[in-house]
């Protein structure tokens, strides 16, 4: 909160009113903190994944896929589902001349994570489409997946 924060988006006023609550900018951050009293951004509010009536959080899994072998990048989202409002759906981005299988990476997920927050869906891809300050752009991605899921 200040006066010299934000003004708003850009001929975006929808998304203003819901990003300025009562004068607090709030930008959709989701935090944690720790027993020190340290506080550390975990996600993205509008990232969330809501399958089943349950909540997924794209980093937890996202942290599952980068210990696997091979694996040198991952973006998880959410893409539409008719049974279950949503289903979690990973980009992959394999190591140079590695070839990570399908199978090694919903394993490793199966056995650290909840079923609901194992993917559904996987697509391995060279790299991730960014802004130009190197910002993941998962809007492109949940398209994609989107795309993809209706063909």
């Amino acid at each position: 909160r200040s006066p010299y924060s934000f003004n708003g988006y850009l001929n975006r006023p929808r998304e203003t009113t819901e990003a300025v609550i009562d004068g607090w900018v709030s930008v959709g951050d989701l935090a944690m903190r720790d027993s020190e009293g340290f506080i550390r951004i975990v996600d993205r509010k509008k990232d969330m994944i809501i399958s089943g009536g349950v909540n997924g959080y794209p980093a937890e899994v996202e942290a599952v896929l980068r210990t696997v072998p091979g694996v040198v990048d991952v973006a998880v989202v959410g893409v539409p589902d008719a049974e279950w409002g949503e289903r979690i759906h990973a980009f992959v981005v394999p190591a140079a001349g590695a070839a990570p299988l399908a199978e090694h990476i919903i394993s490793a997920c199966r056995e650290r994570l909840a079923g609901f927050k194992v993917p559904r869906g996987l697509t391995f891809v060279e790299e991730f489409p960014r802004n130009p300050s190197g910002k993941l752009l998962k809007r492109e991605l949940r398209e994609a997946a989107a795309t993809a899921a209706r063909a």
